[in-house]
């Protein structure tokens, strides 16, 4: 009988052209958010500013007065009082003039206000800052604070071979695939871009440079609207939306909820305002588009206006613009209809959304109040434009959170879309190696992304027998019950791990690591839980109880799985690492006997880890040694158990 089975760990590893009606010209720029930082949000005043749509600039000398006389004389909370007070009634340029009185602020709410108040003004001095020599120290100090860090966030190629390793595991493997071509009955050689859901979740509406004309300087490509319909599953070819093409570039379509009134962008046309204006054109009785009417004044700038969104109640439109008087390069606004039907004048989405760089193609999610955007702004960016969410509450929009790498990439990701289900997202992206060329994706909305991803899952990971020490790994969320894909993260560098997720619903929870047996727990999400774990570190002499084969016999019993699967899981986890199975017996008995039944019981846990685990038989050696190393004399009973024990050796 083998009883005590020790585990020696010998390597380890961890291993846009001008005039184009859906794209501005723009410069590039360039968590799970903490609950603290939301709920501040949520109750604090502060970030309301009730004077965006007041007044341009505010200045009241009294009371920079007294903040000088303040700050000279050391007083500090009072300081933060008076300054917090001043800051509320911030209007535009204040953002772009006083964003060192932001910067102050937040290292004062430190010490003095409420919990998560200082990170959220910190990420929004970033986002209004000016370049200059200060703004170093400001994001080194931001980051020393912020939990939420696209390092956190497992690379797409290494979650792609996460996925390939496990696929055959079926609680580890992920339901969809992601980034996915929408092809070429949807996608041209030229650029493809600008997806909107129709008012149905079966009509895609898109805008594509496909089509050409003869010009005065010779064969031009316009920007036209194309729609597909979804029939048994998949897109139909796209075909042309009538009657509203022209030469002078349209684009950027949505339909409003009863599907009778299209709202688009064109540009350079006769009559305009800017060189891109937003129009509209009514359905007729016999399903033919009317007449294109500009939007006018109350809608319309000198500047770029694209990019609308639709409200599922149509009395809201989000667009995007260059106009003067933003915060930045381009801006996101919106304007809402009065009790007559006629839309009232733009108000900015404010200093939450908006940033010094660009804001484009918004988007209103049908069902639930979040706004989806891109950026090349935000603190927190994995490229060059990336598309964020944010969820309104109170009259103003919440800390916007970046949707995830398995959305966003090294490139740019513009024109978000979702079905009304929230089951199918489209988008346009460019590769890294072709920027301007963008085609449309479609893929299962990863949990990021999802509106109602508002549970927050956090915890811990620590390796026991070192007094706390953080553990180093990886931790994946598999959705049990719908399937939802959640991107992986690696612990923090305190070991600490955090999701936001779809409420109610079941989870597996897997932690994976270079020192540390993988952890698994299912868990079902009730509002916010913390799990946190400990641990045993590989570098120590494990005893697995469960490793007892019975006497002269080398079958593995059903008492052994559990342990076997521990080893199982991390060949599965580490592709490169190899296991040495070493089997040994004590004295007593005929050796040649000892010897075979040593070999058998070693053959037997490297069969049992191939079949189960589907590892590679030239990854696992097995050899049995009989009674030739001992390790302990063997002067009593427990000595000589000490002796039939079954070594593994993990090495590189």
């Amino acid at each position: 009988m083998m009883k005590y089975v020790f585990l020696f760990v010998a390597v380890f590893f961890w291993g846009f052209p001008p005039a184009h009606a859906q794209r501005k010209k723009m410069k590039s720029g360039g968590v799970v958010q903490v609950n603290d930082s939301v709920k501040t949000y949520r109750q604090s005043d502060i970030f309301t500013f009730p004077n965006l749509h007041r007044l341009q600039f505010y200045t009241q000398g009294s009371a920079l007065q007294k903040i000088r006389q303040l700050e000279a004389a050391g007083q500090d909370e009072e300081l933060y009082q008076n300054l917090r007070a001043f800051v509320k009634n911030f209007g535009v340029e204040n953002f772009n003039r006083n964003v060192n009185l932001i910067w102050r602020l937040a290292r004062l709410s430190e010490k003095y206000g409420p919990a998560g108040e200082a990170i959220l003004l910190y990420r929004l001095a970033l986002k209004h800052h000016v370049t200059g020599a200060d703004l170093q120290g400001l994001r080194e100090h931001y980051d020393s604070l912020e939990t939420d860090k696209s390092s956190y966030y497992v690379p797409l190629d290494f979650y792609y071979e996460l996925v390939d390793f496990r696929k055959e595991i079926d609680t580890l493997r992920p339901p969809h695939a992601v980034l996915t071509n929408m092809g070429r009955d949807i996608n041209s050689e030229k650029e493809d871009y600008g997806p909107s859901m129709g008012n149905v979740d079966y009509l895609l509406l898109f805008t594509s440079k496909r089509n050409q004309h003869a010009g005065a300087t010779g064969r031009t490509f316009d920007e036209d609207l194309f729609y597909s319909v979804k029939v048994d599953g998949h897109w139909t070819e796209a075909k042309e939306l009538e009657n509203i093409n022209t030469h002078y570039n349209e684009g950027s379509a949505c339909l409003s909820g009863d599907g009778q009134t299209l709202i688009f962008a064109r540009c350079n046309a006769p009559g305009g305002l800017g060189s891109c204006d937003l129009y509209q054109a009514k359905k007729k009785r016999d399903g033919t588009w009317g007449e294109a009417k500009n939007l006018g004044t109350v809608i319309n700038s000198s500047s770029w206006d694209s990019h609308p969104s639709l409200t599922p109640s149509g009395d809201t439109l989000y667009f995007a613009s260059d106009r003067v008087g933003g915060f930045g390069l381009s801006d996101i606004y919106y304007a809402v209809k009065n009790k007559r039907g006629e839309w009232s004048r733009v108000h900015t989405a404010g200093p939450i959304i908006n940033t010094r760089k660009s804001e484009v193609s918004p988007f209103f999610h049908h069902r639930h109040n979040v706004l989806y955007f891109s950026s090349n702004g935000q603190p927190l960016n994995f490229g060059d434009f990336d598309i964020y969410k944010s969820w309104h509450q109170g009259g103003g929009f919440e800390e916007p959170k970046n949707i995830g790498p398995l959305v966003n990439g090294a490139a740019s990701e513009y024109y978000f879309t979702i079905d009304s289900q929230s089951h199918d997202l489209y988008y346009a992206r460019s590769e890294a190696d072709d920027p301007k060329n963008l085609d449309l994706f479609s893929f299962p909305v990863p949990m990021e992304a999802q509106p109602l991803a508002t549970a927050n899952l956090k915890g811990t990971i620590t390796l026991s027998g070192t007094g706390g020490r953080p553990a180093k790994g990886i931790v994946s969320v598999i959705d049990l019950d719908k399937g939802v894909e959640v991107a992986p993260r690696f612990l923090r560098e305190n070991g600490t791990y955090n999701f936001s997720l779809i409420n109610k619903r079941n989870y597996l929870l897997i932690i994976q690591g270079d020192d540390f047996f993988r952890i698994e727990e299912v868990f079902f999400m009730n509002g916010d839980i913390e799990i946190n774990k400990e641990a045993t570190p590989l570098e120590s002499k494990i005893a697995f109880q469960s490793l007892e084969f019975e006497n002269g016999k080398a079958e593995i019993l059903p008492s052994m799985h559990t342990d076997l699967a521990k080893l199982g899981n991390f060949l599965l986890d580490h592709p490169q690492v190899k296991l040495r199975i070493s089997g040994h017996t004590d004295s007593q008995g005929r050796e040649e006997v000892n010897l075979k039944l040593s070999q058998a019981r070693a053959d037997a846990i490297k069969a049992y880890l191939a079949a189960e685990f589907r590892i590679a038989e030239g990854r696992i050696t097995a050899i049995g040694y009989g009674s030739a190393k001992p390790i302990a004399q063997e002067e009593t009973d427990d000595h000589r158990q000490l002796n039939r024990r079954v070594e593994f050796e993990i090495f590189r």
